[in-house]
């Protein structure tokens, strides 16, 4: 479902996954941890992806069903964050801004998926 309002959330998950591929690095290269990263990097990377074809759906239900699988990665991505901070592998200045822009994500596409599912009687 080709809609013009959700280019800002196409946008702001593209730039979170630049930011998740760059903490991927920090951790492999400075910390020589490997399985979180790739963890998190996953599902940070396929918040974006999921939008992406959500803004390309063919039907309603496509859109709605891409739009959940991104609000869940944003979900696990919130976990590995408090996981990485909890075991001191980032400080809380970098905790809390990646925090809080995967907190946004997560809002803004729970949102769209409820106003979706509302709105064309999708359970």
């Amino acid at each position: 479902m080709n809609t013009g309002k959700n280019n800002i959330i196409i946008e702001k998950s593209f730039k979170f996954a630049v930011r998740i591929i760059k903490l991927h690095q920090f951790l492999s290269k400075q910390h020589k941890e490997f399985t979180i990263s790739k963890q998190i990097l996953r599902s940070g990377t396929s918040i974006g992806a999921n939008i992406e074809e959500a803004h390309g759906g063919i039907s309603t239900a496509d859109f709605s069903s891409k739009i959940s699988i991104a609000y869940k990665e944003s979900r696990e991505v919130s976990y590995w964050l408090k996981l990485l901070f909890g075991s001191d592998y980032i400080s809380k200045r970098m905790y809390e801004s990646l925090y809080s822009d995967c907190d946004e994500l997560s809002r803004i596409t729970y949102s769209i998926l409820k106003t979706t599912r509302m709105k064309n009687n999708i359970k």
